[in-house]
């Protein structure tokens, strides 16, 4: 069973971030299928590797938008994408230092409370915004 589900209240309205989001709900669902099944350590990296790699790409992706579209609220925005980076960065080294064999459910739990709550939260504020500037 998944750790989250994607559905119509995670939509903030502009297709390409919606096709994003999905992917990082895949990617999440995958790095706690691995927990769950025992994966091994070096499985476990990869999935946590390229889990951090795509949230940074699409934090990047939003920030473009919000550069392009003027978006009044770009700063406080981009400081919690740069708080949830250095979080998860953080995790990811101490996964790599051998802190733990496997990542803890806890961990989990705060990708996606983290995931859902900015999604939900910060960002379907921009979703008017961006709409008002054609972006769909």
């Amino acid at each position: 069973m998944p750790l989250m589900m994607w559905n119509d209240k995670m939509s903030v309205g502009v297709a390409a971030i919606d096709a994003e989001h999905k992917k990082l709900v895949s990617m999440l669902n995958d790095l706690y299928d691995g927990v769950q099944s025992g994966h091994g350590k070096e499985a476990l990296g990869k999935i946590l590797d390229g889990l951090v790699a795509y949230t940074a790409s699409h934090f990047q992706h939003e920030e473009k938008l919000f550069a392009q579209t003027a978006y009044p609220a770009a700063a406080a925005h981009k400081k919690e994408h740069d708080d949830l980076t250095r979080q998860v960065l953080d995790v990811q080294a101490k996964y790599k230092a051998g802190a733990t064999g496997t990542l803890s459910l806890e961990v989990m739990s705060f990708l996606k409370n983290w995931l859902v709550g900015h999604i939900q939260g910060s960002d379907k504020k921009y979703t008017p915004h961006l709409n008002g500037k054609g972006i769909h």
